[in-house]
């Protein structure tokens, strides 16, 4: 978003972040740690941040149209889904690498 005159945001382009995991993983408390501060520090809502099962029909299917071979994984798309970049494995970016990203992209 960019400051405009009285304070007010304007969204110039879109970018949703997508996190795909396995809820009953090793990984699953600090990805939802990851969450979790995302929505605190950031005020990232659910149109921002989508969370899918890696194991499930939706998170496969997202794994395999992204090419995202390992969870978790953390995905920046645009708002029509096209692919702008990813994290994946065991170690989670920064969450002020990814909000950067974000907002470079925007």
């Amino acid at each position: 978003m960019l400051p405009v005159f009285g304070g007010t945001y304007v969204r110039i382009g879109y970018m949703k972040l997508l996190v795909l995991y396995r809820p009953d993983s090793e990984y699953a408390t600090s990805v939802e740690g990851f969450m979790r501060d995302l929505r605190k520090d950031y005020n990232f809502t659910d149109h921002d941040l989508k969370v899918l099962n890696y194991d499930s029909r939706d998170g496969a299917a997202t794994a395999s149209i992204y090419d995202i071979m390992t969870q978790p994984a953390i995905l920046v798309t645009g708002d029509d889904g096209s692919y702008i970049k990813h994290w994946e494995g065991k170690d989670l970016p920064v969450l002020e690498e990814v909000v950067g990203y974000m907002h470079s992209s925007r």
